[in-house]
């Protein structure tokens, strides 16, 4: 068939469907709908993982997280009035990562304390976390203001302390941190800078009594020597002591390849070393293989979502095809006397079904690629329209067309001759 037979038969086409506007337009809907469902589902499905995985890189795609936890109490020591809970990471362990672990770039001890930070009758709770200056370097932090703590703070003892932007726009709300000294408990410390907030993931405990997400930094030795390993912690009719030398050791990998054996040996390190299970290790790669791989299963279930609506409005071409076949039945007899073809009336059917589904795929890329920044604007979520989403949407409504307008086209061109031109 050449082009001009080709190019005839499209106008015909078009004029057919145009002679039945409001069916053509609804019909035209159901795809219209399925496609732009396919690429906004998508895109929501793809910015969520997108979040979720930038997440886990902020925490250090090469670090192993060893946290402290807190055992199960027992239920016999619950009356008590004042007990010792000892439990968590030690220094013991830290020597032992930074001198027997291959493979270790780094690695950096934090320990938590519970103290209110003061300015004046500005007050809050926030996680205070002693460690040390290459705790910026392993973790990948960015100071906003001023600089982190230095050796030289740690060899001297220095009662200097590195503010969370959060905790710093509460305490300083009109003017630079940098400078002024806040009360950390019953001592002071003198703020020498500023980091930008960490982006948190769903491990993170929730702290009990905080007032504002934040973290205020100070000397891991100047942490040991105003505040010791001893921690009292004051309930209703009871009080607790905690004594935890470490709650958190960050242990920077040099290669990736080598962070599942780390993170292998510091689980058996500990599960050695330790009589009770008070420890956790937190492996961020092996994190964002699960992420990725519940992006893939996402994708896959939104996909499939969205495809029902495509195959819906796939059905409802066949449907309104096989209505046009049953009211041109004589014209398809009266084109198939004058020498048509069966082809002719084939190419003839399937180009409408053509037209309708492209026309409805082609708006249905416009309104999909809208949707997202809709939902990006009002619901304040993540989108992310990868190129190949509206391409793989427009095909699948284009192949829509062909594989739903094959039947009726075939029964159009099955019918015979004489049959059809009896047809009232």
């Amino acid at each position: 068939m050449n082009g001009t037979i080709l190019l005839r038969a499209l106008k015909l086409g078009i004029s057919s469907l145009l002679m039945h506007k409001l069916r053509s337009a609804l019909t035209t809907l159901g795809v219209l709908f399925g496609t732009s469902s396919v690429i906004a589902m998508l895109a929501i499905g793809e910015g969520g993982s997108a979040e979720a995985q930038e997440q886990l890189r902020l925490l250090g795609s090469q670090n192993v997280i060893l946290r402290s936890v807190k055992p199960t109490e027992d239920p016999n020591q619950g009356n008590s009035t004042s007990r010792v809970i000892d439990y968590g990471l030690t220094e013991m362990d830290l020597a032992r990562i930074e001198e027997t672990f291959p493979g270790i770039a780094g690695v950096v001890p934090v320990r938590e304390l519970k103290k209110e930070v003061r300015n004046g009758e500005r007050l809050l709770n926030p996680r205070i976390l002693a460690t040390r200056p290459n705790y910026i370097d392993v973790t990948g932090r960015i100071v906003f203001e001023g600089r982190f703590l230095s050796g030289e703070d740690e060899r001297r003892l220095n009662n200097v302390c590195v503010l969370g932007t959060e905790v710093a726009r509460v305490l300083f709300p009109f003017e630079s941190s940098v400078g002024k000294k806040v009360k950390i408990g019953g001592d002071y410390f003198r703020v020498v800078g500023t980091l930008l907030p960490r982006v948190p993931t769903g491990d993170d405990p929730a702290q009990a009594g905080a007032d504002v997400t934040g973290e205020v930094f100070i000397p891991l030795e100047t942490a040991k020597r105003w505040y010791g390993v001893m921690q009292v912690i004051m309930r209703a009719g009871s009080m607790d002591m905690e004594e935890v030398e470490l709650h958190e050791i960050i242990a920077n990998v040099d290669l990736p390849e080598n962070v599942p054996i780390v993170a292998e040996g510091a689980r058996e390190m500990l599960k050695r070393n330790h009589i009770k299970r008070d420890y956790d290790v937190v492996v961020p790669l092996e994190l964002l293989a699960r992420a990725e791989e519940s992006k893939r299963i996402w994708n896959i279930v939104l996909g499939s979502i969205a495809g029902i609506s495509l195959l819906v409005g796939g059905i409802g071409i066949m449907n309104v095809m096989l209505a046009t076949v049953t009211e041109r039945t004589r014209e398809i007899g009266i084109r198939r006397a004058l020498g048509a073809k069966r082809r002719h009336i084939v190419t003839q059917f399937l180009i409408e079904c053509v037209v309708l589904s492209v026309g409805g795929g082609l708006l249905g890329v416009a309104l999909g690629l809208t949707i997202p920044l809709v939902v990006e604007h009002f619901a304040n979520l993540r989108t992310v329209v990868t190129p190949t989403a509206p391409i793989l949407a427009f095909v699948i409504s284009a192949a829509v067309g062909v594989i739903f307008g094959i039947y009726p086209a075939w029964r159009a061109a099955a019918m015979d001759p004489v049959e059809a031109l009896r047809h009232e």
